[in-house]
């Protein structure tokens, strides 16, 4: 094998990266007594918004509260109708139906993973919907011009999904910024990690009052009166001091796993594996680093021998979950992915010399084929 470079222990396919830079923010805020909600939580909302050049940002416990707040914010309920995609993480569709609407799925795309803007033409001619949900899944964004235009023609709004996008730009501009409404996660595997958090961004006043009332039990800002039915979905300090640290490595840690990215894509350009694209639009932050082949789970499986780890995202479409019954039509080219798709380590932790080592795996020894 050219190039190779034996593995100094296992290589996972997620680890955090937190130093002491977090560990004494956190130790700040103990030492503090403001362990709740507080300073520190509005301090980094408006660090995030500013790092997504929108105007307000609301912080929430996760990624899946964020984008469940960020439906009953744009007035999104009981009857309502939300098409996304079929090919995410369940919690995609979860928090349509947490808020008391009924997902409707379009296909995909086969080279980005993300909703195919024909397919949902054809879907919208078939049925009305109140709001379009876009992914930027594994972090490359959606086509947002094409979803954007879709949705000022059917007067609904345009949601961004950017739960694995931190960072991540379309024409330039940082996805969360784009739709009526954005939503992300900080669970421990993404891009940047507050342990379990998300966030809410906008350009809208209202819709940003209204989210941060609904994850404050419906209370308003200032004062003591709940308007509204809401939840506790808030942030804690401890976390929001963990994500202020985060945020400011965040180009650091798109940097390197774009590096490793590059390296991968190198090392399997003339394998069997269908590769990661990033059409001109788009910034791709790499999530995660998908690739495609027929012999998936052989693949994993050999990988798993040579200490390398290796995921699948994800191997059932939402269509096909148990709780949802099958009971929302099919998308092929989602179901055909679900069956091909294998998520390689591209994280920062991952050494430029071990994504070369990992590329040459797959290339040179396990003689992948029929993709």
């Amino acid at each position: 094998m050219s190039g190779e470079v034996p593995l100094a222990g296992e290589v996972p396919i997620a680890d955090p990266e937190l130093g002491d830079a977090e560990i004494d923010r956190v130790v700040d805020v103990l030492e503090s007594g403001q362990l709740a909600d507080g300073p520190e939580v509005r301090a980094f909302e408006d660090e995030f918004a500013d790092r997504c050049d929108s105007e307000h940002a609301v912080a929430t416990s996760n990624g899946t509260t964020a984008l469940h707040a960020a439906l009953e914010a744009v007035d999104i309920g009981e009857g309502d109708r939300v098409l996304t995609t079929p090919f995410s993480f369940v919690a995609t569709a979860n928090a349509v139906r947490l808020a008391g609407a009924e997902p409707v799925f379009a296909d995909v795309d086969p080279g980005t993973y993300n909703l195919d803007p024909n397919s949902v033409e054809e879907r919208l001619r078939e049925e009305a919907v109140d709001a379009i949900l876009a992914v930027h899944l594994y972090g490359l964004p959606a086509p947002m011009a094409e979803l954007a235009d879709i949705a000022e023609a059917h007067d609904v709004p345009l949601i961004e999904d950017a739960a694995q996008a931190h960072g991540a730009e379309f024409e330039g501009t940082p996805v969360g910024s784009i739709g009526t409404v954005g939503t992300f996660s900080f669970y421990p595997t993404k891009n940047m990690t507050t342990g379990e958090g998300g966030m809410i961004t906008t350009d809208d006043e209202e819709v940003a009052d209204a989210a941060a009332s609904f994850v404050n039990h419906g209370r308003e800002t200032a004062g003591y009166e709940h308007v509204e039915l809401g939840h506790n979905f808030r942030m804690t300090s401890m976390a929001a001091a963990i994500g202020r640290e985060q945020l400011a490595r965040l180009d650091e840690f798109i940097e390197r796993r774009r590096e490793n990215a590059e390296i991968l894509t190198d090392a399997l350009a003339d394998s069997p594996c269908v590769t990661p694209t990033e059409p001109e639009y788009a910034r791709h932050v790499y999530h995660q680093y998908t690739v495609r082949c027929g012999n998936r789970d052989e693949l994993k499986d050999a990988l798993a021998e040579r200490n390398v780890g290796s995921a699948v995202y994800y191997p059932t479409c939402i269509t096909e979950q148990p709780a949802y019954g099958g009971e929302f039509g099919s998308a092929p080219v989602a179901e055909q992915l679900a069956d091909e798709v294998l998520s390689l380590p591209v994280h920062p932790n991952v050494s430029p010399e071990a994504a070369a080592y990992i590329g040459d795996l797959i290339a040179d020894e396990l003689e992948v084929a029929h993709v």
